[in-house]
């Protein structure tokens, strides 16, 4: 007899498969060993589109609205069901007895398999594999101590109400709205109290109106102190020409205090996701996708996780680990690092899996075959670790306040007396404090300091400053923290495994763009984004609302809450909104009718421009509801007008089917995201040259040419030239 385990990813699959022996290949697993190693690719099953529960819902009318299912539909994904009805041909073979369920340790994970084993009406026992490292040990220790299904019963539960949720405010609040306003609005369950931080942060600097201030400052030998900030300018010009005519400041104080600076802590996957898109300036999804490309490769521990510690049965690797990651990767390796466990261990802060570290596979892997991405965030990751567990930094600090002429001034200075952890950390890293001030001498009390020179400062009030990823996502991490209980798990919109995609979504949609040039870029809604917030009512935007629901979510993790109540909880909301919503007068949300032209179509010559969705030929634009999903599998179609028919904005359709979607499967498959930039060079070029191409079969990474053909009803149609040789992959549909 055989097990069969169920993976998430062929490439976890391979690593599986090669510690448990199932070595042999075949067409979608592998088997050898007792053991029969398979792979999901994905959500497999999803749930339905709402023409399924009845052809009413195929249009869009107000009056079908709510659309609330009593018996929730699933159906498998069209782009995966050859891999499914693998997985239920191997669920339903004879001689297998049992399943280890084996995708991703987390929510989604337990999802994506509970969904395919329901859909395959399989009734056979499985077990648990939770794991948080790849490693060939972790692995096999994993499966010595496998868990039995039902123990992950309310994680289920709470990835099923999730989902539900997302599926209901993301249908019936994207139909109100379209329907409302014309356009297509996309709107989300966590998506659009995202946008309304960012266009609620972008109002607040419209309105901010600057103001000029001004300081007197005085210079004494080695140091300088700073007066009270005035409004007025006559009055700082005659503070600073009453210390001129003193010419000398007595010391009225001079206080120094010793102080220590803790390290910081290991990385979760958003404080990742924060470091890494303020020193590198990647965006949060391009630092998740990094960070799980390494764990796959073994090199990194379980990225979707959102803690900050480990448990107290690592202490005893520390040092050999530490040790390890310092010398491979060179911090600081002739200055051993004092290995303080203590301050990384804590099982109590640890929930499903633990902080973000290095591997010692870490050890013995070629790191000069990894891409530049991988490769500086793992050395972000194995800097973490490194400062995490040295010593404090020890500093004094001297806090002098001079008076002159009647009036006060103040300086701060700092000596360093120890680094600690800071030796490991070069300014380069982004992690000393912009604020350090130069030493202060030594001074005594009533002493009289002669002035080199008096200076008038001239400053302005600045306003807040715009949403980059790093500082959005620590907003949505703590949205709603001041309205809840000080002693709740989870507080944030999003989790740790969501807030990238939220992020992505956004900007995918058209509500939100990254501008500027530094490496952060900022986050800046879009005349769209605006009035959709706009539009929106507070319910559906507040993000204390939807942190209220992330920790009622929770809750369903832990037993504590019931999943019946907070379904009928969002249930009620939406009802109450298309029951209760009016109009909003005077705003105007305008379709994309200037998308930017790309280039000429290469099925039919007209011209190739840029929706919501990808870039269309302009002689075909679809109108399927399967063309455009939104977020919760929300439909989209062109709009329709506040009676329920078709607005006056109709698309037509000609025989050219030429698109390119910016969701596209093809560039996923080679860990790849179709950019604009990208898809202007093959509209115009008809190829593009790629770096660090991922194989989802092997894991590895290639430097290929993707062409670009069409076939003849004008479908895109893709091949890959590689770089060593002149072969080319098999043609590939859009």
């Amino acid at each position: 007899m055989s097990k069969l385990v169920i993976c998430e990813k062929p490439s976890v699959a391979q690593s599986i498969g090669k510690v448990l022996g199932a070595s042999k290949r075949c067409d979608g697993y592998l088997e050898g060993g007792g053991y029969i190693v398979s792979w999901c690719v994905g959500h497999l099953v999803e749930l339905a589109q709402p023409e399924a529960y009845g052809e009413t819902y195929a249009k869009w009318r107000l009056e079908d609205l709510p659309i609330l299912p009593e018996k929730w539909r699933y159906q498998v994904s069209p782009s995966t069901k050859k891999q499914f009805q693998i997985l239920k041909g191997l669920m339903g073979r004879e001689d297998v007895a049992s399943i280890v369920e084996a995708t991703d340790a987390g929510r989604e994970g337990e999802l994506i398999f509970r969904l395919v084993y329901h859909q395959c009406k399989c009734k056979k026992p499985f077990e648990r594999l939770w794991i948080s490292s790849m490693e060939d040990a972790a692995i096999r220790e994993g499966f010595a101590r496998l868990r039995p299904g039902t123990e992950y019963d309310a994680l289920y539960e709470a990835a099923l109400c999730r989902e539900r949720a997302d599926w209901i405010v993301g249908i019936n609040a994207t139909r109100l709205f379209s329907c409302k306003y014309g356009p297509t609005l996309n709107v989300g369950r966590v998506m659009t109290p995202t946008l309304a931080m960012v266009c609620g942060r972008e109002a607040a600097i419209s309105g901010f109106q600057s103001e000029p201030f001004y300081t007197v400052q005085l210079v004494p030998e080695g140091f300088a102190a700073n007066g009270e900030r005035m409004k007025e300018k006559t009055e700082a010009e005659k503070v600073a020409e009453e210390c001129r005519r003193a010419g000398t400041a007595t010391v009225v104080k001079s206080e120094r205090k010793d102080r220590t600076e803790k390290p910081p802590a290991l990385y979760d996957l958003t404080s990742l996701q924060r470091d890494a898109n303020r020193q590198l300036g990647y965006t949060a999804q391009q630092t998740l996708d990094y960070t799980q490309s390494l764990y796959e490769k073994k090199l990194v521990t379980y990225p979707r996780t959102d803690s900050r510690y480990l448990t107290e049965d690592m202490a005893g690797m520390l040092p050999g680990l530490v040790e390890m990651v310092q010398k491979k990767r060179d911090i600081s390796p002739d200055a051993p690092v004092p290995v303080n466990a203590a301050q990384v261990i804590n099982g109590k802060k640890v929930s499903d899996h633990h902080a973000i570290i290095p591997t010692k596979t870490l050890e013995s892997a070629d790191l000069a075959a990894l891409p530049s991405g991988e490769l500086a965030v793992l050395d972000l990751i194995a800097l973490r670790l490194v400062c995490a567990v040295g010593d404090p930094c020890r500093y004094s600090e001297t806090t002098v306040t001079l008076e002159c002429a009647g009036h006060q001034f103040k300086s701060k200075g700092k000596t360093v007396a120890d680094p600690g952890w800071r030796a490991y950390v070069s300014a380069a890293d982004g992690e000393k404090d912009g604020d350090d001030a130069p030493p202060i001498p030594a001074l005594s009390e009533n002493a009289e300091l002669p002035l080199a020179r008096v200076e008038l400062k001239e400053g302005k009030t600045t306003p807040p400053k715009r949403f980059t990823e790093d500082t959005l996502l620590q907003s949505m991490e703590t949205a709603g923290a001041e309205e809840m209980p000080e002693d709740v798990e989870r507080k944030g919109i999003g989790t740790p495994a969501t807030r990238a995609a939220i992020i992505e979504k956004l900007v995918q949609k058209g509500f939100v763009e990254r501008k500027g040039d530094k490496k952060a870029k900022a986050l800046v809604p879009t005349d769209k984004g605006r009035a959709l917030a706009a539009v929106v009512p507070e319910q559906i935007q507040s993000p204390s609302m939807t942190a209220e629901w992330e920790e009622k979510l929770l809750g369903i993790e832990k037993g504590g809450y019931a999943p019946d109540d907070f379904m009928r909880e969002i249930a009620g909301m939406v009802t109450d909104l298309v029951k209760n919503y009016e109009t909003v007068k005077g705003v105007e949300i305008k379709m994309p009718g200037n998308s930017k032209v790309i280039g000429s179509c290469p099925h039919c010559g007209a011209d190739v421009a840029e929706r919501d969705k990808g870039w269309f030929c302009t002689h075909r634009v679809p109108t399927k509801s399967s063309d455009f999903v939104g977020e919760g599998g929300a439909t989209e179609r062109s709009g329709c007008s506040p009676q329920g028919g078709r607005s006056g904005v109709e698309f037509v359709t000609t025989q050219c089917r030429f698109v390119l979607w910016k969701d596209n499967a093809y560039f996923k498959k080679i860990g790849k995201h179709l950019t604009a930039g990208m898809a202007e060079k093959l509209v115009k070029e008809g190829r593009i040259k790629l770096k660090d191409c991922k194989s989802q079969r092997t894991g590895k990474t290639y430097n290929a040419d993707v062409l670009l053909t069409t076939e003849e009803d004008g479908r895109a149609k893709f091949q890959m030239e590689f770089d060593n040789s002149g072969k080319k992959s098999g043609g590939k549909k859009n």
